[in-house]
């Protein structure tokens, strides 16, 4: 997914094909990505908007850091962490 977009365990796993069970194997997938942030992991949230986890170094503040660096709004209320305007940045394959 580009810089400045961001997109969901969903709808990569509606890129290959597959619903279900893969989402989690997507999300396993994520959070064992030993190249972050060089490959994006930070640029998949939640459906719901949420930025959910962020196993790399620095965690989830590190992952808004890198979002709001790309032009991503993140709404912090009471820990909350959603993506501002998410339609507007989703990126769908």
């Amino acid at each position: 997914m580009p810089k400045g977009k961001i997109t969901t365990y969903r709808e990569i796993a509606k890129a290959l094909g597959k619903r279900g069970q893969i989402y989690r194997a997507v999300g396993r997938a994520m959070a064992n990505n030993p190249f972050a942030p060089e490959v994006p992991c930070h640029r998949v949230v939640l459906s719901n908007g949420r930025i959910g986890n962020y196993s790399a170094t620095g965690g989830i503040k590190r992952k808004i850091e890198l979002l709001e660096s790309e032009g991503i709004e993140i709404e912090c209320k009471k820990r909350n962490n959603k993506i501002k305007h998410f339609e507007k940045v989703l990126y769908r394959f």
